[in-house]
This record gives structure tokens, sequence and C-alpha cells, in this order.
């Protein structure tokens, strides 16, 4: 893990991250136990007032009771007259932090020096500072669980989900609200890649799962709608590591498909189990440096094989966690952004989603760039994520409307 600016305790030695006992008893989303979070959260992230650790009960991919700790973070109180006047407005941030370590989780990971492959890419912590600046209450969730189950799409719905219910139930949020009139708060999520799929996953299954909740919005950056073809994309390229940690995250609930496929890994040789297995105490960034350029293939007794084909138990965790359209459609308004030429998941596989959506009458704005990759679309489509979310919560959000566009935003070249 990168160096801490401050030393709370890591997830898994901490005692608050443990399940409370008759956990099944619980209804999701039902608050389990909460505390401010420790060290000096607000010294890092600017405009905060105050920072709370929320763990809750959610629902894992299997459908059994689990739990999972969302970080809620609490806008200075002058700056709250910057939204809708008579609504409080939360934000529900999907951070993509792509590992099957828990330890990489948002909830410590937040104190960490946070950065993303290029310097020149803001950090999370600047867009909770951007949001709250905005007066914005933001949620920044656990999505992957006590397991680190990194791209199972129902466990990152589900505690998504559970998420939003947790915070409008700790009375942190309402206490506003009660200031205001009692008016509901607004909500929206966002999520870029990694974080794209907690979100989109959150908004497939929020019909079924959840109903009694009302999102405002969902902004969706660097959409991972076909799992299996991204692994072809970014195998043996400088961000192979995220193969890894994805299948390592995707059998973190099934111990048969987990069994398997490290009795596939190769004993000896430079593409070894023992070093693939060490992605397991890996953040992302770590996972990039140490994978690079590997072909992740070459670490399987049968190569990809091992991995896509119907023999595998992992494929069939691909067919039921890995594509996205498949579960339910957003009820809410959707801002789409994508870089046309994404070298990790193809841009036809976002537009056929968007097109799904669009035939059955989802609020869709789908912006294709013309310019910049993967990473620079972070960068390129940060500003006009927030601005639409701000539109969100200010009520200017357009109804009944699909637009389709192309767009040239080149920000990242100001940086270089």
């Amino acid at each position: 893990m990168a160096r801490l600016l401050s030393s709370p305790i890591p997830p898994s030695s901490d005692p608050f991250y443990t399940a409370p006992p008759n956990l099944e008893s619980s209804p999701p989303g039902t608050i389990l136990r909460q505390r401010p979070a420790p060290g000096n959260l607000n010294s890092i992230i600017h405009n905060s007032s105050s920072a709370y650790n929320i763990l809750y009960r959610t629902t894992d991919s299997n459908y059994q009771p689990s739990w999972a700790v969302t970080t809620l973070i609490l806008p200075l109180t002058n700056l709250t007259h910057y939204t809708n006047h008579s609504t409080s407005s939360l934000l529900s941030l999907q951070v993509p932090y792509n590992s099957a370590d828990v330890d990489a989780s948002p909830s410590y990971a937040l104190y960490a020096s946070l950065s993303t492959p290029s310097g020149a890419i803001p950090s999370t912590s600047d867009d909770i500072a951007t949001a709250l600046g905005n007066g914005w209450y933001v949620s920044v969730p656990d999505f992957e669980g006590p397991f680190a189950s990194f791209g199972f799409g129902v466990q990152e719905g589900h505690a998504t989900l559970d998420s939003v219910r947790a915070v409008l139930s700790s009375g942190l949020v309402s206490d506003a609200e009660k200031k205001k009139k009692k008016k509901k708060s607004k909500i929206a999520m966002w999520g870029y890649s990694g974080g794209s799929i907690a979100s989109e996953w959150a908004a497939e299954l929020q019909e079924q799962y959840a109903p009694e909740l009302v999102f405002s919005g969902l902004a969706l950056g660097g959409m991972v709608p076909n799992v299996t073809s991204a692994l072809d994309n970014i195998t043996a390229s400088p961000y192979a590591g995220l193969i890894p940690e994805l299948i390592l995250g995707m059998t973190s609930q099934d111990p048969e498909a987990r069994d398997y496929l490290v009795s596939r890994l190769h004993t000896t040789g430079t593409y070894n189990a023992s070093y693939f297995l060490s992605a397991l105490e890996m953040d992302i960034g770590e996972a990039f440096v140490a994978f690079a350029m590997h072909d992740i293939y070459a670490y399987f007794l049968g190569g990809r094989s091992d991995i896509t084909s119907p023999a595998s138990p992992f494929k069939a965790i691909l067919d039921r966690q890995g594509y996205q359209g498949y579960h339910g459609v957003p009820r809410m308004p959707v801002f789409a952004y994508k870089a046309i030429h994404d070298e990790f998941t193809d841009v036809q596989d976002s537009d056929v989603l968007v097109e799904r959506w669009c035939g059955i009458g989802v609020d869709v704005l789908y912006q294709r760039n013309e310019v910049g990759g993967h990473i620079a679309e972070i960068t390129n489509g940060r500003a006009r994520a927030l601005d639409w979310l701000k539109g969100v919560f200010d009520g200017n959000d357009a109804r009944n409307a699909c637009v389709v566009e192309n767009v040239m935003v080149n920000i990242t070249s100001s940086l270089a």
C-alpha cells in the first residue's frame, strides 16, 4: 500500500471491519456500526466539516447476508447554499479501487496520497473536495465488501445501494433536511472505470433490490459493459495488473472457482502461481507496476481457455457478473462519457448498451470523446461529469431524451 499521511488501522486488522452477530436478521441497508472517521481525513480532503465510517448490512453476489463500509463526508455548513435551497444533495461516489486486497478499500485508502497511473490526473480527494465545495454530501462506499470482490457486479451494486440506504438513515444528512423543511434529499451516483461497474450495476438492480430509493441522476465514465473483452484488451499492456486483481476479486466468493484457477497456474518459471497470488496484497498502483506488460494468460497451464472456456468455473462467473444490461435498466437520467479510443474496453460495447437503453426510454446523454484513451478521459471527462451532476442537483436535468454525440475535449494537453 502507498505511504499513509495518517495512521488509522488497516481494515484487515481493525475490529470495526467485522460482522456483528445476527447479521442476517437485519434488513439490507441497516446501520450496524458507526463512528467518526479516524485520523486526519478532514485535513486531507478540503471543504469537509466532518467524516464518518458507517458499517451496514448488504447482500453479496450469492444473495447471502454480508456487510460493507461507507465513508460519509459532510461539507462545510457555509457551503451548502450552493446547491438547491430546498433539499440536501447526496453524491454516492464509487471510487475505482480495483483491488482484491481489502486494505485498498477507500475508507482506508482515502488517507493515502491517492493518485492514478498518470500524475497529471486529479486524485479522488480532488473530486470529493469539488463535490463538497458545491455543498454536496459525499458517500464513498467500500463496494467490494469484506472480501474485496473486485468486478463482482451484483455484490458491488447491492453494496452501493445499501450504502445510500444507510447514509439516509444515519441522521447525518437528515439533520440537514430538517433545517430545510424536511424535503427529501436529492441523490446521484458517479463512477469511472471500476467505479462505473458498481454504479451501473446499482442502477440495474435498483428497481428490484431497492425500489424505495429515488435517484436524480447517474454519471458513468469509462464504462465496462463486457469484462471478457476487457481482459483481452489489457493483457500484455501497461495495465495488465488489472487482470490478476479481477480474477482474484471475482473468485473471492466462490472457493471452487478460486481453487480451480489456482490449480491451473504454473508452479515454476517467470509466470508462476506465487507471483500471481501476490496480487492479493497489492493495491492497483502496485499491481500495475508488478504486472506491466505481462501476458496474464501465460500464467495458466491452458492459457486463455482456463479462464474463458465453457469448462472453466470462472466462465460461469463472468457470464453472471461480467455483462451489463441484463438485470434491469436505469430508472434515472444518465450521463455516460467514454473515449472512442479507450484501450481498456471497446467503445462498441458501450454503444450497444446505450442503444438498448435509448430503445426503452432511458434518459441518456452519451458523449464519445474523439480525443485520448481510458486514462486521459478521467481528466477530460471530469468537469463534464461534475457540471452535469450540478445540473441534476439544481433541478436542470433533461427528461425523455436520448442524445449520442461525439465531442473533442482535450484537457490533458494543457496539463502536459
